[in-house]
């Protein structure tokens, strides 16, 4: 429950409807807390603008765009939303970027559920929250590109890399970003070239090695 909280409405963005589920659980002795659901960036943006809920919970791994575009388009209409990413992956390279974007909370759904809770109440009181674990590996400098590759990739890049990943084409990608297609092209080039990958198809193994998609 978040104590002092009155009439808190949470946005859940996940295309596993278990997860909405389990977050109403977590809320259900807080009459207070509404969850809004929705299954995907478009239909998350949509409720956002219709609904203006005061926290949003993104999975970073949506279909079609990513829930750190969605991030993107949410605090492009409202520079002061309040969004929490939330993602399998506990890869601290991935909360960094989630931070960069703009996001105030990272958890990772294979941790402890209380940390939503903390992220949830930390964030609506106007801080900031990453899960003890995260933090202390970003802390301690597990985000060196000599260790980790995609620390060389800003969040965007990411993006069309994980796009690629799941089997979209170049011109599929820029039409999801709403990108112009030139500007996708000349992207995947510098993320070959940050990644020392050769081809677009090196592109796309280790984007799926690396469980991006």
């Amino acid at each position: 429950m978040i104590e002092g909280q009155c009439g808190m409405r949470i946005l859940i963005v996940d295309d596993h409807p278990i997860v909405a589920s389990g977050c109403r659980a977590l809320f259900a002795a807080d009459p207070g807390v509404v969850i809004l659901e929705a299954a995907d960036a478009d239909t998350g943006l949509a409720a956002f603008v219709a609904e203006q809920p005061d926290i949003c919970v993104l999975d970073v791994n949506l279909p079609g765009v990513s829930g750190f575009e969605l991030a993107r388009r949410i605090l492009a209409r409202t520079a002061t939303a309040r969004i929490i990413m939330f993602s399998m992956n506990d890869d601290p390279i991935f909360a960094a970027r989630a931070i960069e974007t703009g996001a105030k909370g990272y958890v990772s759904k294979s941790g402890d559920p209380a940390d939503l809770v903390a992220a949830i109440r930390t964030v609506a009181e106007g801080g900031q929250y990453l899960p003890p674990a995260i933090a202390q590996r970003i802390a301690f400098g597990r985000l060196d590109p000599k260790e980790n590759r995609l620390a060389r990739l800003s969040a965007r890049e990411i993006e069309i890399l994980r796009l690629l990943g799941s089997g979209k084409s170049l011109s599929e990608v820029a039409w999801q970003l709403n990108a112009p297609y030139k500007t996708v092209a000349n992207s995947s080039a510098i993320i070959r070239q940050k990644l020392g990958l050769r081809s677009l198809a090196e592109l796309v193994r280790f984007a799926v090695e690396t469980s991006l998609s």
